[in-house]
């Protein structure tokens, strides 16, 4: 059965991606209580893309990889789509709707996966692994739907309800599209094999664009805080200097590792095994929550728990 290991290579870095993005949401939320989430996106992309550039460098003994004009312009866009628009539309999202319902709505990320692989790069999936997209969705929506709000704060306010459901589907789609055109631009539907861009690489080169697609959010968040604030804040320094540790850890186990890992994913596994396993985050960020904030984990989250895990174990067998 595990003759091969090099077939396990791409779902098991979904898993871990997973795991990392986990540990990144928890480090990012405490970081942007202090710094503001304009402020951590930006600063992490710049850390990620010193701490990737430095290990090409190690790796390969370059700054920046060889790559075909086409491939540069797959990972340009997929930066932009998948890092910039998408993460911006999430972080929107999450103040509109509320962490809850963004989070089940983010759900149906592998489904545009999937969707887009079959349009674009001619992947299909067996009735088993299809089995399992159903069980791994099922059970992350069954644990989130099952986490109760909490009392006495609306999720939303009325007015930007349904801005917030449209820009969670716009976050879903555009984590599947960032993907997908991650996998194009490594190669995938176009290149033979050998010919491809590792995956490390072709993080670098997406997250340097997505610095570039952060340019005009920050200018505009920048902008519309000269015009609403009234007088200079003084910052807190303490506060500064945690919020810039926590960016910093956040960055290393986010987007320098967990992109990273991502891509293999993408580059072992087809688009909807490798977005559905890259979305466990619901899943393993309940233990955590147990640890650190001592809420009491429920007999239906764990439940959906092993339900997502059967899923995860019939996409890898199923996509065989």
């Amino acid at each position: 059965m595990f003759e091969n290991t090099d077939a396990y290579v791409g779902p098991a870095a979904g898993v871990a991606t997973s795991v990392l993005w986990t540990a990144t949401s928890l480090l990012f939320t405490a970081a942007g209580r202090r710094l503001g989430p304009v402020t951590v996106n930006a600063v992490r992309i710049v850390l990620a893309i010193a701490l990737l550039a430095v290990t090409l460098r190690l790796r390969f003994d370059i700054w920046l990889p060889d790559a075909l004009a086409r491939q540069v312009v797959f990972l340009a866009i997929s930066g932009i789509v998948g890092l910039s628009i998408g993460d911006q539309a999430l972080f929107t999202a999450f103040v509109d709707i509320g962490p809850r319902l963004t989070v089940l709505i983010m759900t149906t990320s592998p489904l545009f996966a999937a969707f887009f692989g079959w349009i674009a790069l001619d992947e299909s999936l067996s009735g088993l692994a299809w089995v399992g997209i159903a069980l791994t969705l099922g059970g992350i929506a069954w644990v989130v739907m099952g986490r109760p709000p909490r009392v006495g704060v609306p999720e939303a306010a009325a007015a930007h309800h349904t801005r917030g459901l449209f820009l969670a589907f716009v976050g879903a789609a555009c984590q599947a599209g960032g993907l997908l055109l991650s996998k194009q631009g490594m190669g995938h539907g176009w290149l033979p094999e050998q010919e491809r861009m590792n995956p490390q690489a072709a993080t670098l080169v997406r997250m340097i664009f997505a610095g570039v697609g952060m340019v005009p959010i920050v200018m505009w968040h920048r902008a519309r805080r000269r015009r609403t604030t009234a007088r200079r804040v003084t910052p807190d320094r303490s506060a500064w200097s945690a919020g810039m540790a926590l960016t910093f850890a956040g960055a290393v186990v986010g987007p320098y590792l967990g992109v990273w890992m991502s891509l293999v994913a993408a580059d072992g596994a087809s688009l909807g095994v490798a977005q559905t396993l890259c979305s466990l985050s619901p899943i393993f960020i309940l233990p955590c929550v147990a640890l650190l904030y001592k809420e009491r984990v429920s007999a239906r989250a764990v439940l959906g728990a092993l339900v997502t895990v059967g899923g995860a174990v019939l996409l890898i067998f199923g996509s065989r």
